[in-house]
């Protein structure tokens, strides 16, 4: 019997990739974005994998995340990727901080991916499943040596305190919970000048979940396997 993804964000970049490289192997992939009638990488797998379901989505749309927990009232989740993000604006410094934008990522980067946890939490409770938040070494105080970023680093901290919750709180029913880091990738947030691919991130991170153990239950890792601090 195949194992079945949950991803939110599959329309482009590291959710692409991961979309793509779990139906190589095999997977049964729910996969989500807003737009799909937009989102031509991804449709086009539905003629490459058998495996691929494709549903609009807006995670901030909570009403709309509820209803689509209700139509998948079935099905069981090995694995629920919350990569959908967002990094707000670029260069602005201490002193500039636009408190709307504010608002926007942390309401994307923190609160949806909770509120999602929620909703589907019955079908990860029937598989015994795997919490996964795509976080990032930004939101790492230990490993912060250069300031700035407030509201990015921020949203993705607070994301970080979500996961370790949720990995005690989910013990009772075998869901446990773990936070990445993809890398520094070449997507639209990362940049061309990145170190790492998309399709390289992917594997790492696949590797990363696929040997994943209870002891790295609450954990925070890079797609080498690598603990980074809190």
């Amino acid at each position: 019997m195949s194992k079945t993804l949950f991803i939110t964000g599959a329309n482009r970049g590291i959710g692409l990739a991961l979309t793509r490289t779990y139906l190589s192997d095999g997977w049964q992939v729910i996969a989500t974005c807003r737009n799909p009638e937009n989102s031509t990488e991804l449709t086009t797998l539905l003629d490459e994998f058998e495996k691929l379901d494709i549903f609009a989505l807006d995670v901030t749309n909570y009403d709309d995340v509820a209803e689509l927990s209700i139509e998948l009232k079935g099905a069981e989740f090995d694995v629920l990727i919350n990569n959908a993000g967002y990094y707000g604006p670029k260069g602005y410094g201490f002193g500039e901080t636009d408190i709307n934008e504010w608002r926007k990522v942390f309401e994307i980067n923190t609160i949806a991916p909770l509120k999602l946890i929620e909703s589907f939490y019955p079908q990860l409770k029937s598989a015994r499943g795997l919490v996964v938040n795509m976080s990032s070494k930004m939101g790492s105080m230990g490993d912060n040596s250069s300031g700035g970023s407030y509201i990015y680093r921020s949203s993705k901290a607070a994301l970080n305190a979500v996961t370790k919750s949720l990995s005690l709180d989910g013990l009772i029913d075998g869901v446990n919970a773990v936070a990445l880091h993809p890398g520094w990738v070449q997507t639209d947030m990362g940049g061309p000048n990145a170190l790492i691919t998309p399709l390289e991130s992917a594997t790492g991170l696949k590797y990363v979940l696929d040997n994943f153990t209870k002891e790295q239950n609450g954990g925070f890792f890079d797609p080498k396997g690598n603990p980074i601090p809190w």
